[in-house]
């Protein structure tokens, strides 16, 4: 399973791809109705909320791809917006969408696996990731780095594909796991149980077809 880590790091065809059909919003709708019963309108109004960043609040993008979430910031926005890809090529191509959006000045790309993060602990008031923790051998590590580089009282959130939802949905995961794109994509519900385990607060989750949608919050500790 390894392998996929590979993959994603270095294909180039998939990830433009899909690259290329996540960026038009319509092409994706349609696409994720028909492949997994899902409406991405959800995702793409939580983009929209980046807009709402506080000035000075530090995020962390990642898997950023090829700059999906960019349309979501604003330009001159005064936070420190860190979008961070396993992928070279996905993180050229995120730099020029940053432009093409005039948000480069706010964008801070770095290459970087969301299983093992170079960022120190409690870096980032808030941490996204969309459709990214499917595709990785071990989701569970991925949100566990993503909540050790939060602040208390920061929030993730986020997207992924999951099973359990259907026989459709599950056999075209399948699928997508012996294709080599998809790796171990976590069972419904799983997400909610390990945010929970990792001492998060589980603010939302939503399931729409086999896409899941969740928001969570790490509680600021009361001193002793």
């Amino acid at each position: 399973m390894a392998d996929v880590t590979e993959k994603w790091r270095s294909e180039r065809v998939t990830a433009a791809l899909y690259d290329a059909g996540v960026q038009h919003a319509t092409v994706a709708k349609l696409g994720a109705r028909a492949m997994w019963g899902a409406d991405l309108r959800r995702m793409f109004t939580d983009i929209e909320r980046l807009a709402d960043v506080p000035v000075g609040a530090a995020v962390l993008e990642i898997p950023c791809g090829g700059g999906l979430a960019f349309r979501g910031l604003r330009s001159g926005q005064a936070v420190r917006y860190v979008a961070a890809d396993i992928s070279p090529y996905m993180l050229q191509r995120a730099r020029r969408e940053a432009g093409r959006r005039g948000v480069q000045a706010a964008t801070e790309l770095v290459e970087a696996d969301v299983t093992a993060l170079q960022f120190p602990d409690a870096s980032f008031d808030l941490c996204v990731t969309y459709n990214g923790l499917h595709c990785l051998p071990d989701p569970r590590a991925a949100l566990a780095e993503l909540t050790r580089v939060l602040r208390p009282g920061g929030t993730l959130r986020g997207t992924s594909c999951v099973t359990g939802r259907g026989p459709r949905q599950d056999a075209l995961i399948a699928m997508s796991r012996r294709a080599g794109v998809f790796g171990n994509t976590p069972h419904t519900g799983e997400i909610e149980k390990w945010l929970t385990e990792f001492g998060l607060d589980v603010v939302t989750t939503e399931r729409s077809g086999a896409v899941e949608f969740f928001e969570a919050r790490l509680p600021v500790r009361k001193a002793d």
